[in-house]
């Protein structure tokens, strides 16, 4: 059903997890967003968000948050292995939910939460922001209009150069950690959202820094009837490598560098504000003799997300990440790990009815 302006009401959002996602994208974005309002953040250290967020109201406790008569949302942004159970304890309490990627520990406890908010009738979804960051769209928009004709090899880099293990939780042998289960969910949502399910997954993925803990290195290959997406992520690459590269049976296509607006929130910009988004360095078309070609990259908006959930909340459209394409995810997560403690290629385990319930707008 659609409602108009005037009928929207002004929905109460509490934000759990002041840690890098929260205080980085979630805080932010939520905050610029209208028809949501940043009704309160769950986290131990009170100084550390008053410094960023004087008024805003700290809960250390998640549970009396989650249980407030006021609260419509719960945004968790904690650690990967608090995900299920939170989101679990705020749709029994009837509240609606977005839970950071990656969605859960494993399938089986994302399929839980689908059948909570089913039964429930709540929305839950899952936070693949970089569905709205510059690289990617500018890809996409290059790959629907025919610049490289029929895709046949399609890379995808997320690559830093973080040499030194550091001490967070993502760095040590803790459930969920890891560079895979880190950037993973975010190539592997990308690469579904293009060409929908791989038939099978190789991955090989691997600990190659001193000292490192959990996997820091990673290399999964989608096999499709037609063409082959290779997805990559390192902490010991220092430069010279592109964000993507997509070759096709009429050209190449590359675009360099990443989106900028994680980059911008570090520096504090506020979403939506001058230069927001804005990606200045154009991708490059190479076809045949011809001289390479620049293509302008749009601008990326991750406010689209929480845009787009309150419209969903307020019933003027459908949930932009519904659960069942973050379980995709997830499923290929999982076959990547799987194949590379076995040496075997794997099938995503998803189900005919999961997989019907998809609904990839991929491209052809």
């Amino acid at each position: 059903m659609s409602h108009t302006a005037t009928s929207e009401k002004m929905l109460n959002a509490v934000l759990i997890g002041y840690g890098f996602a929260g205080k980085t994208f979630h805080a932010p974005l939520l905050s610029a967003t209208a028809g949501l309002n940043l009704y309160a953040i769950v986290s131990s250290n009170a100084a550390k968000v008053h410094a960023d967020l004087p008024g805003i109201q700290v809960i250390t406790d998640a549970q009396q948050a989650i249980a407030h008569p006021e609260v419509d949302l719960i945004v968790i942004a904690s650690p990967n292995a608090t995900h299920a159970p939170l989101a679990r304890q705020a749709l029994e309490a009837g509240k609606h939910v977005v839970v950071d990627k990656p969605f859960t520990l494993d399938m089986q406890e994302a399929r839980d939460l689908i059948a909570l908010a089913q039964e429930k009738g709540l929305l839950l979804s899952v936070f693949h922001n970089r569905r709205w960051d510059s690289d990617y769209l500018g890809v996409r928009q290059a790959i629907e209009q025919g610049a490289v004709g029929k895709v046949v090899q399609f890379e995808s880099h997320i690559d830093r150069f973080r040499p030194q293990v550091r001490v967070r939780w993502r760095e040590q042998n803790v459930p969920g950690s890891g560079l895979w289960f880190d950037l993973g969910p975010h190539l592997i949502d990308q690469a579904l959202q293009l060409f929908g399910l791989p038939e099978s997954v190789q991955g090989n993925i691997a600990t190659l820094r001193d000292n490192a803990e959990v996997n820091d290195w990673a290399h999964v290959l989608l096999n499709y009837p037609t063409h082959r997406v290779i997805l990559h992520c390192s902490m010991l690459v220092a430069g010279g490598v592109s964000r993507f590269s997509v070759h096709g049976t009429q050209g190449s296509l590359i675009k360099a560098r990443a989106d900028r607006q994680e980059s911008q929130l570090l520096a504090g910009v506020t979403p939506g504000s001058a230069g927001w988004g804005e990606d200045d360095e154009a991708m490059v078309l190479y076809r045949g003799e011809e001289a390479p070609r620049q293509l302008p990259t749009p601008a990326g908006d991750q406010r689209q997300y929480y845009m787009q959930i309150a419209n969903a909340l307020n019933g003027a459209q459908e949930n932009p990440v519904p659960p069942e394409q973050a379980l995709a995810v997830m499923a290929v997560l999982e076959a990547a790990v799987k194949s590379s403690q076995s040496g075997q290629a794997q099938q995503p385990e998803l189900s005919a009815e999961e997989q019907s319930a998809l609904r990839f707008p991929q491209v052809q």
